[in-house]
């Protein structure tokens, strides 16, 4: 999955940009509080993007 097409996910899914590092980016959901980490690769694995989604509350 493409990391764009995953940070599109999940803003419809109401999640938002917490900050940016040097190797991934953290993304909260402020609904359920959780915080998960994406690498900032163009490319994201089908299932690390859906354990991700999962995480988040964002399927």
């Amino acid at each position: 999955m493409k990391r764009k097409e995953l940070e599109k996910k999940l803003r419809r899914a109401g999640c938002y940009l917490k900050r940016e590092g040097s190797s991934h980016s953290l993304w909260i959901n402020p609904q359920t509080g959780f915080t998960e980490a994406i690498p900032r690769h163009t490319e994201i694995k089908e299932f690390l993007a859906q354990k991700i989604l999962r995480n988040l509350n964002a399927q």
